[in-house]
């Protein structure tokens, strides 16, 4: 059985933080807030993979209220979604994402975070897409505010949905 799922975040800039995504410091003069390293790229991912298990957000997994989350290393909890979902009995096919972002560029640093991505996940590099793309100054992630990101994710495996007979 494949299952299909969509994640999505946003992270204001905020200017005494690195920008982290990805899991790859990008030099830029802005990071992102959050709880912790708010890597908006790898929580939309992890968003995608845990609805398409259907086990929620991470924000149930990894909520903002426990301090144990504090500054946390996103590709590390990406890592430990990506465990979960093999003791679900799930393994991922592919992993399609976008970033909403005026600047800095991302097409420098896109094959390097498709590589952290994928190899927390213990996938081949092909089996994660990552791209960008500008709002053409629109919105608060076209007036340089903020991050937004959307991902999809494609998994084979888990339990069989029940058949009804009527």
């Amino acid at each position: 059985m494949q299952r299909i799922g969509i994640g999505y975040d946003v992270h204001a800039f905020v200017s005494d933080r690195p920008l982290i995504l990805g899991g790859v410091q990008i030099p830029y003069e802005k990071g992102l807030t959050g709880h912790s390293d708010a890597d908006v790229l790898t929580h939309a991912i992890m968003d995608a993979l845990l609805g398409a298990a259907r086990l929620g957000d991470i924000g149930k997994l990894f909520p903002d209220t426990d301090p144990a989350y504090q500054d946390a290393d996103s590709i590390e909890l990406l890592r430990q979604v990506g465990r979960l979902l093999l003791r679900e009995g799930f393994s991922i096919v592919d992993i399609d994402s976008v970033l909403m972002i005026e600047e800095p560029k991302i097409s420098p640093h896109r094959d390097e975070m498709r590589k952290r991505i994928a190899d927390a996940l213990d996938l081949p590099m092909e089996a994660v897409g990552v791209k960008a793309t500008t709002t053409e100054q629109l919105g608060f992630t076209g007036r340089g505010e903020g991050v937004a990101a959307q991902a999809v994710a494609l998994l084979d495996g888990g339990a069989s949905p029940l058949v009804s007979n009527g």
